[in-house]
């Protein structure tokens, strides 16, 4: 999968993303010079990665900024939003439009502050970014997963057929579900990822899953991603435990 390079954050942006490549020297930006969003990572399996590429057949390369505005999702109606969740991490991504119930593994930086995918040999795990928001937190959270593995379809195969108004929802290890309602869904080829648009903040906790778009080469991987953009109307409390008897 394609990445892109990031431009900064405002300050009200939310917690810390991952540091991207400077789109001038294409290295890293130094400790302390601020938050950026995180480059979309390689999830469409375990492909040769395009020649001259710093990084593996998972982890995120960088390209350069986008040239051409992308198109806003549209903003849904009105409604009262629920209240922000406090911090507490995922552990499993329920679609059931889409038939997905995965597992959640946590998504961190590696060496050269990059998000990875998440390892290809289960295709039905997802990655959490694990250092931005949590379910129903404040905040642009990320969830990403493999198109497909070498061994067939994998988690997010079936991104492309979501449709505005399905939910996705997200249960967190303090046993409450982030249910979140889908406004959009877009494919962007690599070149053109917008990044503000994906990752920025929007005032209100919302949720991004990308996977893989677009035509596949194999000396160059996939051309595009494919990003759902919803935001956050629902959230299931735990159900109370039995009553001993």
């Amino acid at each position: 999968m394609g990445e892109e390079g990031a431009k900064q954050l405002p300050p009200d942006a939310g917690r810390a993303r991952p540091p991207s490549p400077d789109a001038a020297t294409g290295k890293p930006p130094p400790p302390g010079a601020g938050g950026a969003r995180p480059a979309a990572p390689d999830v469409g399996g375990a492909k040769p990665p395009a020649p001259g590429a710093r990084s593996d057949a998972r982890g995120a390369r960088p390209q350069h900024p986008p040239t051409t505005a992308a198109r806003r999702p549209p903003a849904p109606a009105p409604h009262r939003s629920p209240a922000p969740l406090p911090r507490s991490r995922a552990t499993r991504i329920t679609v059931p439009y889409l038939g997905i119930d995965a597992p959640v593994t946590d998504l961190r930086l590696d060496r050269e502050r990059r998000l990875p995918a998440p390892p290809d040999d289960d295709p039905n795990l997802a990655g959490w970014y694990a250092d931005g928001p949590t379910p129903g937190e404040q905040g642009t959270a990320v969830a990403v997963g493999h198109l497909d593995t070498d061994s067939g379809p994998a988690v997010f195969a079936g991104l492309t057929q979501l449709r505005p108004g399905r939910l996705v929802e997200v249960r967190r290890a303090d046993g409450r579900t982030a249910v979140y309602t889908v406004d959009a869904v877009r494919k962007y080829e690599k070149a053109r990822f917008p990044s503000r648009e994906v990752y920025g903040p929007r005032g209100r906790p919302e949720l991004r899953l990308i996977t893989c778009g677009g035509t596949y080469d194999r000396r160059t991987g996939y051309s595009g991603n494919v990003v759902a953009y919803a935001h956050l109307t629902g959230i299931r409390e735990p159900r109370p435990a039995a009553a001993a008897h």
